[in-house]
């Protein structure tokens, strides 16, 4: 794929779409959205920028000030974005987290397409979720996103499990709030209570890990101690794409379980923010054969 001279990509009317997050050199994003932008001739360029807590809210000052047309948001800044924003979606709402922004006229919208993209993905690898039960690790961002999609979408219990840190309540406030608004049977449980992770895998059909366990720099971090907390039958689907196999999705392949990684969910949240950004409907066939 040969090189485009940059004054034919970025001219005076280029629109700036972003990504803040840290760290996040490793994203696969800028050549998604960048591919999908020259693809279908638009105006626009996307580029990444290490953001942290710390900075975030000069950089949303900033990016608001700049007149920049949206950005995504992923790990640390997804549920610290939400008190920088003019308006959140009801989806935003529930969740307490956003992953994509958009700044029309200096209002700033936050919304999270995660949730949608992980169910896309799981459709994609042929798994048929609707009153089955699945067992999620996190309780953060991107992990509740998930839990909520997945009850809106007819998944019969969600099984959470987090360890005690400042994410666990946020977890508690899921469980009530699905428990409020839908039929799904959502519970919360100690990711450090083991005896209680096994026996929730054992009676689950689908086990998801939304934790940024296996990511650098904890590429050698896993949310089980070991592979005999799988099993066969058992779908195993982990959100992380950098590096595309982690240990933990390594486990799975070795004990047979049919499984995915987060390649499936980028594609499908970053489509969704595509359309919210530019009002087009992202390639998804083109970036697949560009970025699988």
């Amino acid at each position: 794929m040969g090189s485009i001279p940059v004054t034919e990509r970025v001219t005076g009317h280029t629109e700036l779409i972003g990504l803040i997050a840290k760290p996040i050199r490793h994203s696969m994003s800028p050549t998604m959205h960048n591919e999908a932008f020259k693809k279908l001739g638009l105006d626009y360029v996307y580029v990444v920028f290490e953001v942290d807590n710390e900075t975030l809210e000069d950089t949303v000052k900033g990016l608001r000030a700049m007149g920049v047309r949206g950005w995504n948001v992923s790990m640390p800044n997804k549920v610290a974005i939400t008190q920088y924003l003019d308006e959140l979606t009801p989806a935003a709402q529930i969740i307490g987290a956003v992953n994509t922004v958009v700044n029309n006229n200096g209002v700033l919208t936050g919304t999270i397409t995660d949730g949608t993209g992980a169910m896309k993905a799981l459709e994609e690898a042929g798994v048929d979720y609707k009153g089955k039960i699945m067992t999620v690790f996190g309780a953060g961002g991107a992990a509740t996103a998930i839990q909520v999609q997945a009850a809106l979408d007819g998944v019969s219990e969600i099984r959470i499990f987090n360890r005690k840190d400042e994410f666990y309540a946020n977890g508690e406030a899921t469980v009530q709030k699905l428990t409020e608004r839908t039929n799904c049977k959502v519970t919360i449980g100690d990711l450090a209570d083991l005896d209680a992770v096994r026996a929730s895998i054992d009676s689950s059909d689908i086990l998801i890990d939304a934790t940024s366990c296996g990511m650098k720099p904890i590429e050698d971090v896993t949310p089980v101690p070991d592979k005999s907390f799988l099993r066969p039958d058992l779908f195993v689907m982990d959100v992380v794409y950098a590096p595309r196999e982690t240990k933990f999705l390594s486990w799975a392949k070795e004990v047979g379980c049919p499984h995915c990684n987060g390649m499936g969910m980028m594609l499908w949240q970053g489509a969704e923010a595509f359309k919210i950004w530019t009002g087009e409907d992202m390639p998804t066939d083109f970036i697949k054969e560009i970025i699988f």
